[in-house]
């Protein structure tokens, strides 16, 4: 090797040698950024204010939300989360916590389900459910993911989930898995977990809802897959919509064994 080969190979030892500490160093600065912020973190707000509207008696029939069903028995809350979506007999479809939620407003509390549907990010009874979901979620914080796959709908909702999240389209041309199909995604200086497998205890699904710190608002995992789906150019999914509800089925049994971490936060 000729001095100026082996110069020109050294370079590029050393530059790939920098990428790599550099995408190292920019991992480990947002780390320790989310764990400054981990003690204070804002979502701690949107959890109490859901256990207020757990008990509060609101609604066209004063009712509270302590008799809802969220799939271990009416006013069992813990470890519900984890285990959602799932088949529900009595709306006959697979339903993930914020559906679920909505169901219990409108049938004991006499909300009309439009109030929240359609409703926008972060006002009015979207901002409820928001809200509810967050105190529902904390309280299986450490519990591991085991969504149920026994009933014939949660397994079709499994496969529709995953077609989905592999269906390229919009204008870029994208689909789930653009992002997060294998290991190794970057967006800017943030690295993105691979969703066809389990990423890891308070990773992807299991770290949803997260205060999500550049808009200043809880996101559930409904708006951020609203969101994912804006970004891809898509049409956005109506709230609680089938399509929603399917991704989150695929995600979370993929996510089998993950403990939750929320509420976390995020960038």
């Amino acid at each position: 090797m000729t001095l100026n080969a082996a110069a020109v190979a050294a370079m590029g030892l050393l530059l790939a040698t920098g990428a790599a500490l550099a995408q190292n160093t920019s991992t480990q600065a947002i780390e320790e950024y989310r764990e400054m912020l981990q003690d204070g973190n804002p979502a701690d707000l949107f959890e109490a204010k859901g256990e207020d509207l757990w008990k509060q008696k609101r609604g066209p029939r004063n009712a509270s939300l302590e008799q809802c069903d969220l799939g271990k028995g009416p006013g069992v809350v813990k470890g519900v989360f984890v285990e959602l979506p799932r088949y529900f007999a009595d709306t006959g479809k697979v339903q993930d916590v914020e559906s679920r939620l909505v169901t219990c407003m409108s049938s004991l509390q006499g909300i009309d389900p439009k109030a929240v549907t359609e409703a926008a990010w972060g006002r009015g009874e979207r901002a409820n459910a928001t809200a509810l979901a967050t105190w529902v979620a904390a309280q299986s914080k450490g519990l591991a993911f085991n969504l149920p796959q026994s009933h014939a709908q949660e397994r079709t909702m499994y496969e529709v989930g995953k077609r989905l999240f592999f269906q390229r389209g919009g204008a870029h041309d994208f689909a789930c898995a653009s992002c997060h199909g294998e290991d190794g995604k970057r967006v800017r200086l943030q690295d993105l977990p691979r969703l066809t497998g389990n990423p890891g205890d308070g990773i992807g699904f299991a770290a949803w809802p997260a205060y999500h710190v550049s808009s200043g608002q809880m996101w559930t995992m409904q708006h951020r897959l609203n969101d994912c789906y804006r970004q891809q150019r898509f049409p956005e999914p109506d709230y609680i919509s089938d399509a929603t509800v399917a991704l989150g089925v695929y995600m979370g049994v993929n996510a089998k064994g993950a403990k939750s971490a929320v509420p976390t936060i995020k960038r």
